[in-house]
C-alpha cells in the first residue's frame, strides 16, 4: 500500500522505514518558531533546561512578533523584550513588530516550502498545508525542546481525502465560502485529529491567497492539517516572493495511498456563506441573514489578510462606508501593505473612510485594531468568532467580498 502526503513528509523527516496511522515517532523539524505569544515561555524553558546550548541549529530557528504588535500594554512589551534579548544573545533571527503575521512572513521569506516541517507557538501553523508543507502549533515546552534538539514526538494521524468535483457557478463565491461550507458539512468534530487532502479542478485553480484561506481554518475544523498538493502555479508564486532558503521536495500521495475515509463534495451550487455567533461552524448562506444591522467590519487576519483579499473587499465596498459603520483593514505582511500602497487601493480605502492599520494579526488579537462592546455587531474575515474572542459583541465570519458589501450598506449584504 502507498502513502498519503503527510505520511510521506513524516517518513522523509524520521528514521522510520514505514509509518502507519497511530504510530508515535520522533519527527525532525526543518524550522522551529515562536511568536510574541508563547515566545517568552519558550525562552524561559530554554534558559532553564538548555542553558549551555539552547538552539541546535540557529539557521532553522526564528522568532516572530504579530499578536500584539507593537505591544499596547506593559506585560506584552516586557515579554517581547525578553525574546529580543534572547535572540540578540544567541544570534537567532527575529521578525519584529513591523513585519506582519509570522506564518505568512516565513512563507514569503522562503523559510517554508513544500514538503518541509515547521512548528510554532501559533494554533494556526497548520496554515503551511497551503503550500504542501506540514505545520503545527504546539505548546511552549514542545517548541523549546525542538529549538534545542531539532525534533519533537508526533503521532501519525489518519488521512482523509476530499474530492471537489465541480466549480462554483456563483461568481461571488470565494475560498472563504468554500471552507465555511466544509465547516457546515463536517462541523468541528467529525474529522477531529485527521489530516485532510483536497483534490479537484477548483482546488488546483487556487492561488496562494486562496490556499492560505482554506488551510488556515483547518484548526476550526478540528484537523491536524488541510494539505493542498502544490502545483506549478503555486511554485511560481513562491519564487516571485523569494527564493527558498534550502532545497525542498514536494510530496504527492501515491495512487494506492491509504485513506481512512474519502468524500466527494459538489460545490457547483455553492453560494456566499457566513458563520453566525458564536462558532465558526454555525454556518448559513448569507442570504438568510441579509439585512442584519452591523456596527463594525474587519478585513484581515491570517485567513484573509493577503492582497487579493483586501482588493476584493475594496472592490465590493465601492467609494464609501455606510454612516455609523466602521471598516478596519489590517494587511497580513509588509509585502501586502506595499502592494496595496502601490496599487492605489490603500488610498481608495482611506478616502472611503476606512481605519487602516499596519501589518499584524489585527482583529484576532485583543486590542490592536479595537474590540467590540456589548451589543456591537461585527463582520470579520477572521477564523474565529467565539464569545469574547474579539470583545463582548457578536461577530459574524464572512469573506472579504461580503464584508465589503456589508460595510457599504451598514448591514449584512449581497447585491
Amino acid at each position: 500500500m502507498g502513502y498519503t502526503i503527510i505520511e510521506k513528509i513524516f517518513l522523509k523527516h524520521s528514521d522510520k522505514k514505514s509509518l502507519s496511522p497511530g504510530d508515535i515517532f520522533w519527527l525532525n523539524i526543518d524550522v522551529s518558531s515562536a511568536r510574541d505569544f508563547g515566545g517568552p515561555n519558550v525562552v524561559k524553558h530554554l534558559d532553564k533546561y538548555f542553558p549551555d546550548n539552547p538552539v541546535i541549529d540557529k539557521s532553522r530557528a526564528v522568532f516572530t512578533f504579530d499578536t500584539v504588535a507593537p505591544a499596547n500594554n506593559i506585560p506584552y512589551a516586557e515579554n517581547q523584550q525578553i525574546v529580543r534579548n534572547f535572540s540578540r544573545k544567541h544570534n537567532i533571527p527575529l521578525y519584529d513588530v513591523d513585519k506582519g503575521i509570522g506564518n505568512h512572513v516565513l512563507i514569503e521569506e522562503g523559510w517554508i516550502r513544500p514538503g518541509m516541517t515547521v512548528i510554532g507557538t501559533d494554533s494556526h501553523y497548520n496554515i503551511m498545508g497551503a503550500i504542501g508543507a506540514f505545520g503545527q502549533g504546539m505548546g511552549d515546552r514542545d517548541i523549546a525542546f525542538a529549538f534545542a534538539t531539532g525534533k519533537v514526538w508526533f503521532k501519525v494521524p489518519k488521512s482523509i481525502r476530499i474530492n471537489i468535483d465541480s466549480i462554483p457557478k456563483n461568481e461571488l463565491v470565494t475560498p472563504k465560502d468554500f471552507v465555511l461550507s466544509l465547516l457546515k458539512e463536517f462541523g468541528s468534530h467529525s474529522l477531529l485529529g485527521t489530516s485532510v487532502e483536497l483534490y479537484g479542478d477548483y482546488i488546483d485553480s487556487l492561488n496562494l491567497a486562496g490556499r492560505i484561506t482554506i488551510a488556515s481554518m483547518g484548526t476550526e475544523l478540528g484537523l491536524i492539517s488541510i494539505i493542498i498538493p502544490p502545483n506549478d502555479s503555486l511554485s511560481k508564486e513562491l519564487e516571485i516572493l523569494s527564493p527558498a532558503k534550502w532545497n525542498f521536495e514536494p510530496f504527492y500521495a501515491d495512487t494506492d495511498a491509504r485513506y481512512d475515509k474519502e468524500f466527494t463534495v459538489d460545490i457547483s451550487d455553492l453560494e456566499p456563506m457566513i458563520a453566525l455567533p458564536y462558532s465558526p461552524d454555525n454556518v448559513l448562506p448569507v442570504r438568510k441573514v441579509i439585512g442584519t444591522n452591523i456596527d463594525t467590519v474587519f478585513i484581515g487576519s491570517c485567513t484573509n489578510g493577503r492582497f487579493e483579499d483586501i482588493e476584493a473587499g475594496a472592490k465590493a465596498l465601492g467609494n464609501s462606508i455606510a454612516p455609523r459603520t466602521t471598516l478596519r483593514i489590517v494587511p497580513a505582511t509588509r509585502i501586502v501593505t506595499s502592494k496595496l500602497l502601490r496599487s492605489g487601493i490603500w488610498m481608495k480605502l482611506f478616502e472611503a473612510g476606512a481605519v487602516l492599520s499596519h501589518q499584524a494579526c489585527g482583529g484576532c488579537a485583543q486590542g490592536q485594531i479595537g474590540m467590540t462592546g456589548t451589543g456591537e455587531v461585527q463582520i470579520s474575515t477572521g477564523n474565529r468568532n467565539f464569545k469574547g474572542k474579539q470583545g463582548k459583541g457578536e461577530t459574524y465570519l464572512s469573506s472579504p467580498i461580503v464584508a465589503g458589501f456589508s460595510a457599504a450598506k451598514g448591514k449584512i449584504w449581497l447585491p
